[in-house]
């Protein structure tokens, strides 16, 4: 068994290389990644070495320029990522600070970020960029809420309120919601409205998604690469970035119009509903619309 698990051993460095030797070749790669990707970013963080006439140091962080956001057909395109120790508010930071010197983004930029809520990431958002709007992904609220309240019914008050579009409405429907359960009502309330109701976004981003899923769906993509030594995890990410992002570009070549494939079908879907409107002149500039209210 022990020759065979030596085997084995030797054919997965053989495939996947050897974890130890892809940290010796990790500038070589990252010049390499720049040479070969014209006006890509890679940086690479080590640990503080006491003797700094030593030839070695310590890996701790690598960061290349992919994020996740959203494009205009509501598919996700990554922009920047990164390798870390751990996710904590000192590798948040220097994540953030990285993608805000690529983006030129100063700490009167009006960017929206929409997280899972941790504690190290809000921290960091809040100081570097506070002038950002920082959304909280509705998921993990309700993750969050169902350890206490795992009913179906608290979990449709929760998205009634959180996609709904006007205050009246949120206020009316939070007050359902805490006839139906105050205690539930007031610990959501220690969430600002702000951060998760589509009610009280600012309306400066183009977007008004409520969930991370796409950062979910990313993470999923690349699941498989995560055990890989560090180079090869690397190649993992970058080459699944590049096929998806080829694959967007075929299918703008086959959209017909000026939109993206999405945004026709919502518009189709938006014209089809106004037209069970009618509109009726009044006499001078204006019009009275009245039809059946849409959803």
């Amino acid at each position: 068994m022990d020759k065979v698990f030596r085997a084995k051993d030797m054919a997965r460095k053989h495939v996947t290389g050897d974890y130890t030797k892809q940290f010796e070749l990790l500038r070589d790669y990252a010049l390499e990644l720049q040479a070969t990707n014209p006006d890509t970013t890679v940086k690479i963080d080590v640990c503080p070495n006491g003797n700094p006439a030593s030839p070695t140091r310590q890996f701790r962080r690598i960061y290349v320029l992919t994020i996740v956001g959203l494009d205009s057909n509501n598919g996700i395109y990554p922009l920047a990522y990164a390798i870390v120790e751990s996710e904590n508010t000192a590798s948040w930071k220097w994540f953030l600070e990285n993608l805000g010197d690529d983006l030129e983004l100063g700490s009167n930029s009006n960017y929206t970020f929409i997280s899972d809520r941790q504690k190290g990431l809000q921290i960091v958002v809040d100081q570097l960029f506070p002038n950002a709007e920082h959304r909280y992904c509705i998921r993990h609220i309700h993750d969050n809420m169902r350890k206490k309240w795992g009913q179906t019914e608290y979990r449709d008050h929760l998205w009634r309120c959180a996609s709904t579009t006007t205050i009246p409405e949120f206020e009316h429907l939070m007050k359902e919601f805490s006839e139906y359960d105050k205690e539930a009502c007031q610990w959501l309330k220690q969430i600002p409205p702000v951060h998760w109701a589509r009610s009280h976004f600012s309306g400066r981003a183009a977007s008004d998604v409520l969930i991370s899923n796409m950062c979910e769906v990313f993470n999923g993509k690349i699941e498989k690469g995560r055990d890989k030594p560090l180079i090869s995890c690397l190649e993992f990410i970058r080459e699944y970035l590049m096929k998806r992002i080829c694959n967007v570009m075929k299918g703008m070549k086959k959209a017909k119009g000026p939109l993206t494939p999405t945004a026709t079908d919502i518009l189709d879907a938006r014209k089809k509903g106004a037209s069970q409107y009618i509109a009726r002149w009044n006499g001078e500039n204006k019009y009275q619309v009245t039809g059946a209210l849409q959803d």
